[in-house]
């Protein structure tokens, strides 16, 4: 994506508006735009369009004098644009360009990432009205029979006004409503608009009073005078209630002031601020290290170059990458730059966020699902505005409207959380590097066990690689060891969920004040329930897949359609009341904890505790204050937190995710087990790990447990040469979906045999199609070809020509999914 490729600026005299649609298709969709508009649309502007029988919010990317050449030749009849409902554009050209460039490289929808890059909410939802025309309210009797529905419709219209048709439909039902409006708006007794049904997302606003021009103050009532010292004392100008409050008095004296010309009642934007109610952290005059000042100083050589630049900032845990960033933002802020931070899941850490707030203020906002609609509309707002030129967020924030940006900082850049797993596809790590390059900003992506693409680029000289090797104040690493559980079911005669050795450690940490965190990486109570009489595991009858049970809703619950059955008494196949529960999952973990130590206060982080973002900040609150002395739970234990009375960390089981018949699983556990062990350890007293294992012998617990990077990326790597696999070849995973298996079978076959076609040479080969790992999921079966190339560029003009092939050999594309550089393959 450079300057040349640059997309083209609003003309008066445009006679056409190209429109990107929300919907799952990869073309845009052109549009004659009337002459009341002419002059007034720019790219980036939201339209209301016709598309068929509906009306759509779209997006200008681009206008012109003439149509192009193909689309002319076709001698379509276009329609007109409808609405333009911002008196400027929505969407900047950095972002359109960005989101163009997205779209094409992981062959997704322009429209869509537009949609995606904009505050949720925003659109409002289209509805259908109708209304009786003044000849209907005049000549009701020209619908027909006083008994038929169009009577008794236009008898409503006329009685209630402008109705939603879904209202109607639900009255009078759905297929007569239907036709009794068509026959009313035949008759021009009746007439159609669309318009939004919900209000827009829109500024918050609170009734406030200030004082205008000094004027005459004589004459005033005793109540009247308490309203202009008060609000004099107020600075001039105060909420209406803050007004009524501290004048004690009711609202007539100020309502007589205003009629007098000495005041002004007026709607005074309130913002709203997600950190409101968070912590303050004092703030602190850190002493960096030798290595984060190297660090530090080649980031900030580079800020002031104003060229792009990319480095991989490879750090252990808990040393200091948290501060170098923050330097290096301040660095970006007095070079007159803008800058973006991402983490893959911000809920997961208020305090880096309140951290932030008490360095820079008002100068940063924050973006993530977990705010209120309105929230994250103020805060989209401020960063458009300039308001705030620091930005904080999760992966959709690599879209956020920064001016002039110098920075992008991605945090865990290895962690998965930053693909977005369902359409529109992307990488936000990987966006944000696109993005960089283009402003000519510095990135950085900072990590403890980068991902394995990430460090081969910095070796091959993509990225520069900084290193920060130890932790700060020379604190040691977590000793780490392995509990091998074949010897455990040796000495207890069955698989403990918590060893000996484990709950030694937990007893001795807790006898000396300290906290401990304990990782299982399943949710519910257990992974599965299984009949002792036939077998039969108890399936989601959506997807090929156990179902999980949850203690706290006694019901067996899908993890992936959210599928629940009350707990059965008995197999639904035999109808035996032998049900097994096997593998305990993080509900069962916290139940035999609390038996075992019936002292200790445990609480549970996962998704199942922590859906509100008020309850999981609370939950971290009470950790760090030491009101809970165990914390146990899934994944979300390992993202950055730092807890310095944490010097125990307990794994119970990572197996299941090495046994994933996926290419990075052992990367993923790795890292996982890394990344949690880091949580030990990170204040005066030393930590420890203890990572219980099927598996001891395993690469990637071994290089966990010894903490040694390089030592598995070099095991890794030989791995993926010798497969080829990323990052020695490009992979795109593409899935055929459809209720019934011979259908999907069908269409899946068409598009294996256009390959061939699409690629003679053979440089890009396709393997497949086979049942996915997951191989039925919500009611489809799922049938997988996993195409390679050591080119990228190859590989995705080999999977479009190879679509579009199929497509003229009779597949139907709206079965197939394509998700270019995939995280994961089930």
């Amino acid at each position: 994506m450079d300057s040349a490729a640059a997309l083209k600026t609003s003309t008066k005299d445009a006679r056409f508006a190209e429109v990107a649609l929300p919907i799952p298709v990869r073309h845009t969709f052109h549009y004659v735009i009337p002459e009341a508009m002419k002059g007034t649309i720019e790219t980036g502007a939201r339209v209301l369009v016709p598309f068929g029988k509906r009306r759509m919010t779209g997006y200008v990317v681009d206008l012109s004098n003439e149509l192009d050449k193909e689309i002319a030749s076709k001698g379509f009849r276009l329609r007109k644009l409808l609405e333009v409902p911002d008196e400027r554009p929505l969407v900047t050209e950095e972002i359109l360009q960005l989101t163009k460039w997205t779209a094409e490289y992981y062959s997704g929808s322009w429209g869509e990432l537009l949609k995606a890059s904009l505050p949720a909410g925003l659109s409002g939802s289209l509805a259908v009205y109708v209304s009786a025309t003044p000849r209907g309210r005049s000549h009701p009797e020209e619908s027909g029979k006083v008994d038929s529905i169009e009577s008794q419709v236009l008898a409503h219209l006329i009685r209630n006004g402008e109705t939603p048709v879904n209202d109607l439909k639900g009255s009078y039902g759905s297929r007569t409503t239907a036709r009794a409006i068509s026959k009313l708006i035949q008759k021009k007794l009746a007439e159609k608009t669309h318009r939004r049904k919900n209000p827009e997302l829109k500024p918050k606003t609170v009734r406030a009073v200030r004082l205008k021009a000094a004027g005459p103050e004589t004459d005033l009532s005793r109540a009247q005078e308490k309203v202009i010292v008060a609000l004099k004392n107020l600075g001039g100008e105060a909420s209406f209630q803050d007004l009524l409050r501290n004048a004690s008095v009711s609202a007539s004296p100020v309502k007589t002031l205003q009629k007098a010309g000495l005041l002004e009642i007026f709607e005074k934007e309130l913002k709203r601020d997600p950190l409101a109610d968070g912590q303050a952290f004092p703030l602190e005059d850190f002493v960096l290290t030798n290595a984060q000042e190297s660090t530090l100083g080649r980031i900030t050589e580079a800020i002031e170059k104003n060229e792009f630049k990319a480095f991989l900032l490879h750090g252990v845990t808990g040393s200091g990458k948290t501060e170098v960033y923050i330097r290096a933002v301040r660095k970006a802020l007095a070079a007159g730059k803008s800058a973006l931070m991402l983490v893959p899941e911000i809920a997961l850490t208020p305090v880096f966020s309140q951290r932030l707030r008490s360095v820079f203020g008002g100068d940063v906002a924050i973006l993530h699902s977990s705010l209120s609609k309105g929230e994250r509309f103020d805060e989209w707002r401020r960063i458009r505005e300039g308001e705030a030129r620091v930005a904080i967020g999760t992966r959709s924030a690599v879209f956020a409207p920064l001016k002039d940006l110098g920075l992008i900082v991605v945090d865990e850049e290895h962690d998965s959380s930053y693909r977005q797993h369902e359409m529109p596809f992307y990488h936000a790590r990987d966006v944000a590097l696109v993005r960089a390059r283009s402003a000519g900003a510095v990135a950085v992506l900072g990590t403890a066990t980068p991902a394995l693409e990430s460090f081969f680029n910095a070796n091959a000289g993509k990225y520069e690689l900084l290193s920060l090797p130890g932790r700060i104040n020379d604190r040691p690493l977590a000793r780490a060891e392995v509990i091998d559980l074949r010897e455990s079911i040796k000495e207890a005669g069955e698989v403990p969920v918590l060893s000996k050795e484990l709950k030694e450690a937990i007893s001795e940490v807790h006898a000396r004040g300290e906290q401990s965190m304990i990782l299982l990486n399943r949710r519910g109570f257990s992974q599965f329930v299984l009949c002792r009489s036939c077998g039969e595991t108890i399936r989601c009858i959506n997807c090929d897949i156990s179902l999980t049970y949850h203690q706290g809703i006694d019901k067996l619950v899908c993890h992936y359609c959210n599928y629940r059955i009350r707990t059965p008494t008995a197999c639904p196949k035999c109808e035996s009341q032998f049900l097994y529960f096997l593998k305990e999952g993080t509900e069962q973990l916290e139940k035999v904890l609390r038996k075992e130590f019936p002292d200790l206060k445990i609480a549970r982080l996962d998704r199942d505790t922590t859906r509100k973002r008020k309850q999981l900040e609370k939950l971290l609150k009470d950790f760090s204050d030491g009101k809970i002395d165990m914390l146990t739970g899934t994944q979300m234990l390992a993202k950055g937190h730092d807890f310095p009375n944490v010097t125990l960390v307990g794994v119970v089981s990572v197996d299941t995710g090495l046994a994933l018949p996926d290419f990075r699983s052992a990367e993923r556990t790795f890292q996982l087990l890394t990344q949690v062990a880091g949580r030990a350890g990170r204040g005066d007293r030393p930590g420890r790990v203890l990572i219980q294992t099927f598996y001891p012998d395993h690469y990637a617990i071994k290089y966990a447990r010894e903490q040694d990077y390089e030592a598995f990326f070099q095991h890794e790597l030989k791995y993926r040469r010798r497969l080829g696999y990323p990052p020695f070849t490009a992979v795109a995973s593409i899935l055929v979906k459809h209720a019934e298996i011979q259908t999907a079978a069908k269409h899946a076959g068409i598009v294996r045999a256009a390959f061939p076609k699409a690629d003679p040479e053979r440089i890009c080969s396709a393997l497949g199609p086979a049942p996915a790992a997951l191989g039925r999921l919500k009611g489809e079966y799922r049938l997988q070809l996993l195409a390679r190339s050591p080119s990228k560029k190859r590989l995705r003009e080999t999977v479009e020509r190879a679509l579009e092939i199929a497509s003229k050999n009779g597949c139907d594309l709206r079965l197939v999914t394509v998700e270019i550089d995939p995280v994961n393959l089930l």
